[in-house]
């Protein structure tokens, strides 16, 4: 595993524009091998049988019909508009 010096975190704080003080850099490099040593933990395990998008939920058909329940409520909807025009809401124009 490639050692995180200050030249790397220097490397890092340039590409992901934030500009942190010394002890911010420590603190970060310190959280970033927490999180290397956890993918090197996930390295060790075997997943040689283990198909590729396996999920814990077998989903065989994640699509429905597309089907009208509450019909055409229109009216209804227009009833609390403070204003409407042509069967629809009208508002204040906002672009000049």
């Amino acid at each position: 595993m490639k050692k995180i010096d200050d030249e790397m975190m220097e490397s890092l704080s340039v590409l992901s524009k934030l500009y942190l003080t010394e002890k911010e850099k420590e603190k970060m490099k310190e959280e970033l091998w927490k999180i290397l040593d956890y993918v090197e933990k996930l390295n060790e395990l075997d997943t040689e049988k283990t198909k590729p998008g396996v999920h814990v939920f077998e989903n065989s058909n994640v699509f429905r019909e597309d089907v009208v329940e509450n019909g055409d409520m229109c009216e209804e909807m227009l009833a609390n508009a403070p204003a409407k025009k042509d069967g629809q809401y009208e508002v204040p124009k906002t672009i000049g």
